[in-house]
């Protein structure tokens, strides 16, 4: 399944590519990276004991304006990536990881910030026996992203520029399989980019278009695999139902309102164990696993993608597990005008609870 969270980014990114040929350049990236893992948990301390060190490797299209959504986000880069992160730690092992990006340029292009989502192989995971140390990473596959902040200089020798900048980068199986108390890096970076073509074509510049539309109501089925953070308690399958409604502000935006109704079996099974193995905490074997929320959200529209944010509160909540306030960000890939497929990353706070896998329509 977390394919397909990746394959969602990366088709998107190849529809991109077949635009028209004619106005594109292309750029290589070489960036070695030094840093810190962040102790955003004290469980983890002791996974921390050298500083991370690795490689990103990027290729970037660029974009003139041939689709009118570039000129509003100032021509982005598309893109894919590879980071080799080595923990320099036995225990923790290293991650090699393929990503998907988006570059944003800001400050007359000079400041460049890239976001990315991918999904990362780590070489030695956990295991009950072999190494029971390591409290990070549950799985061998794990969910990834990063984000970066470069000062980057094109072109100053022959195709040849440099970049330097900060990057954060974070590994987490989004509790699919227990342990997932999951790692981010951050880290400083500097390299070399190269441009294939050195006489660049002139950026399209179009007179706005105002975008307004009624009030569009949206249906959601999401569904997925996850596990408490009781090693060995088991995997068991989830379902979400939401529905909200959504108000477009602009070209890029609109504010969201509606409501989930969560079905998530591990809640269940961990209501079983907690009754039976703490009877001092009085909860019922038979106490419901359901909840209700409902939330607040806004999505930002990237041509045929848009990332959604959402917070949300559960108005019925029988069994307390992370708090009544969650969170949920999202990946939207659309399909036509009405059908879209979505991968979400629902949390609470920084506690990842699942990877969300969903199909729905806006009407």
């Amino acid at each position: 399944m977390r394919q397909l969270f990746v394959c969602i980014l990366f088709s998107s990114v190849f529809c991109f590519s077949q635009e028209d040929e004619k106005l594109t350049n292309y750029t290589f990236e070489v960036s070695p990276f030094y840093g810190s893992i962040i102790l955003h948990n004290t469980d983890i301390s002791h996974l921390i004991t050298e500083h991370p060190a690795g490689i990103i490797l990027g290729y970037n299209r660029k974009t003139y304006g041939s689709e009118e959504w570039e000129e509003g986000f100032n021509y982005p880069d598309l893109g894919a990536s590879f980071i080799y992160h080595k923990s320099n730690s036995k225990i923790l092992g290293d991650n090699l990881a393929f990503y998907a990006h988006f570059n944003f340029y800001f400050f007359k292009r000079n400041l460049q910030f890239r976001i990315a989502q991918g999904i990362s192989y780590a070489t030695n995971p956990y295991d009950r026996v072999e190494n029971f140390r390591n409290n990070a990473y549950g799985s061998k596959f794990l969910s990834t992203n990063y984000l970066m902040l470069n000062y980057q200089k094109e072109n100053i020798f022959e195709g040849l520029g440099v970049n330097a900048g900060i990057t954060l980068m974070h590994y987490s199986n989004g509790n699919v399989k227990a342990p997932n108390t999951s790692t981010n890096t951050l880290a400083l970076t500097a390299g070399l980019t190269y441009i294939l073509k050195q006489d660049e074509p002139d950026y399209i510049r179009r007179e706005k278009v105002k975008i307004t539309e009624p009030i569009k109501y949206n249906f959601a089925l999401r569904a997925g695999i996850n596990e408490s953070d009781n090693i060995g308690a088991g995997q068991f399958p989830f379902y979400v139902l939401s529905a909200y409604a959504d108000k477009r502000l602009g070209r890029k935006s609109a504010i969201q309102l509606g409501t989930d109704v969560f079905f998530s079996h591990f809640l269940k099974e961990l209501i079983r164990y907690q009754s039976i193995s703490f009877p001092e905490n009085n909860i019922a074997a038979d106490t419901d696993f359901k909840r209700v929320g409902v939330f607040i959200g806004h999505e930002l529209f990237i041509n045929k993608l848009s990332i959604e944010t959402q917070l949300g509160y559960y108005v019925y909540y029988p069994f307390d597990f992370e708090g009544k306030v969650y969170n949920r960000l999202s990946l939207k890939r659309y399909f036509g005008e009405k059908v879209f497929g979505v991968v979400s990353l629902k949390s609470h706070g920084a506690a990842a609870e699942a990877v969300e896998f969903g199909i729905g329509i806006r009407l």
